[in-house]
């Protein structure tokens, strides 16, 4: 499968360009900067580009089975949502259909599984604005008209991987 990842130089998004090429992906990594990609390591095709330019991001994403977004801007938000923007409209242009986006727990439907301090403090004051953003990335991708997946993980570690994992679908009450 050929797979490109917007935001694959990232904490998460270097770890979906790692475990994809482990399983025999091909994978572009779509970076502002390609020096932040090691160029030795096999299975990587790097592209530099703007993530905001729609127009230029379409043959960049013709021919690939899937596209991941796994934007971020830390607390400042205005990258997620723009960027997805222009990745859905380049992936309309050029006809490729499965998007995966990732997201955080606490947006949408999965707000009841945040605690008071999550939504009323670090959410509702502290990191509004990339709150924010993450609303509208996903209202972005619902209404793209792509076949597409959320993910809202929850908590990183930046420890070993274990292989053990915790997930829900849709609403559940309380943490995951």
């Amino acid at each position: 499968m050929k797979v490109i990842v917007f935001g694959g130089t990232g904490t998460v998004g270097r770890l979906v360009v790692d475990q994809a090429v482990q399983q025999g992906h091909q994978v572009t990594v779509f970076t502002r900067d390609a020096a932040t990609v090691p160029r030795s390591e096999p299975g990587r095709t790097v592209v530099e580009g703007n993530v905001f330019d729609a127009e230029a991001l379409a043959p960049v994403v013709a021919g690939h089975d899937a596209v991941v977004v796994a934007l971020g801007a830390g607390s400042r938000g205005g990258v997620r949502a723009r960027g997805t923007a222009a990745v859905i409209a380049a992936m309309q242009a050029s006809g490729v259909r499965r998007l995966i986006v990732q997201s955080t727990l606490g947006v949408g439907d999965s707000r009841g599984n945040l605690t008071f301090f999550w939504k009323y403090v670090m959410f509702g004051v502290l990191l509004r604005r990339a709150y924010a953003d993450h609303v509208e990335q996903e209202r972005l991708t619902r209404a793209s008209g792509l076949d597409w997946t959320i993910v809202r993980p929850a908590a990183f570690t930046d420890g070993p991987r274990t292989g053990k994992y915790r997930a829900a679908s849709g609403p559940t009450t309380g943490p995951v």
